[in-house]
């Protein structure tokens, strides 16, 4: 095995196709197909499944391309230390929930560390995926949100995922609307006055498990139910429908426009919001001045 190879498997999974691979690689795609096999060979599984359609990772697979991904990232870490400025395309992937203040910081850091190439991904996605990605280093960092209700669950996901959480602050709950809807007026909200409402929530997937819901008080109950995929259309529809999400309370007009505004809400709960890393793994240059931006940003 060697690091040329690690890369090799990072890229193919990265593309999905050998074709693609090899052209990122700049070798030839037997050379490519080979060294994969070598793999495969020395350690006695299938890393990809090949189709007409490219290729996948098996489940044996992924499970290798999560220590590939650990390895390389250490060896870039070696590289940065003892041999100083890193000088190639920088690369930062953040799997998050979706809080406008972690796209605020994701700006930042391209803004002052993207340099002249670059590479990076902000996964706005569902709770689970966030979880997944961070343990299988597709993404460096993710921010998710712990509070009463899901803490047990959530921490032995993370303790199986062998993922930390780390909380950067902690909010009560608000209610997000549109500054044109009935609600406006109040200057606090209780849980009865949401109930002709339609309450939009994000989908979850195959997770749907109300543990892994973005939204604290998941199980109150409402008589109208709206699940979307993103944030534009979820705010779309809190100003066309009148409807309403409980979250934490921080908004960018600058990102998100002035159309959405927060209200407290009279509850007895709160949300840990925090980011998560793998355990045992130094974080990045590139990450660790993330998580500074982050608590610049929050004032922590």
């Amino acid at each position: 095995m060697t690091l040329k190879q690690l890369e090799y498997v990072t890229v193919t999974a990265e593309k999905g196709s050998v074709t693609e691979a090899a052209k990122e690689l700049f070798i030839a795609q037997p050379s490519l197909t080979a060294a994969i096999h070598e793999l495969e060979e020395e350690f006695g599984i299938t890393i990809f499944s090949r189709s007409n359609k490219g290729v996948s990772l098996t489940k044996d697979g992924e499970e290798f391309l999560g220590y590939a991904r650990q390895v390389l990232e250490q060896t870039k870490l070696i590289s940065e230390r003892y041999k100083g400025k890193f000088h190639g395309k920088h690369r930062f992937c953040v799997s998050s929930q979706h809080y406008s203040f972690v796209v605020e910081a994701f700006v930042e850091l391209l803004r002052k560390y993207g340099g002249n190439e670059y590479e990076f991904h902000m996964r706005e996605t569902q709770t689970y995926s966030i979880i997944e990605d961070v343990s299988r280093l597709r993404s460096e960092i993710g921010v998710i949100y712990i509070n009463p209700f899901n803490e047990q669950i959530m921490m032995k996901a993370l303790r199986d995922n062998a993922l930390s959480f780390h909380e950067l602050f902690t909010a009560k709950p608000h209610v997000f609307i549109g500054k044109h809807s009935p609600l406006a007026v109040r200057e606090t909200i209780r849980l009865k006055d949401l109930e002709p409402y339609p309450r939009l929530s994000y989908e979850q997937g195959n997770h749907n498990s109300f543990y892994f819901s973005e939204e604290i008080l998941s199980t109150a109950d409402s008589r109208k139910d709206i699940f979307v995929c993103d944030r534009a259309t979820l705010f779309n529809l809190l100003v066309g429908l009148d409807g309403y999400t409980i979250c934490s309370g921080i908004i960018s007009e600058e990102l998100n426009g002035t159309n959405i505004i927060a209200r407290p809400l009279e509850a007895d709960d709160y949300m840990k919001i925090g980011y998560i890393l793998p355990s045992g793994i130094k974080p990045s240059a590139m990450t660790s001045a993330f998580i500074d931006i982050l608590k610049n940003q929050l004032g922590r």
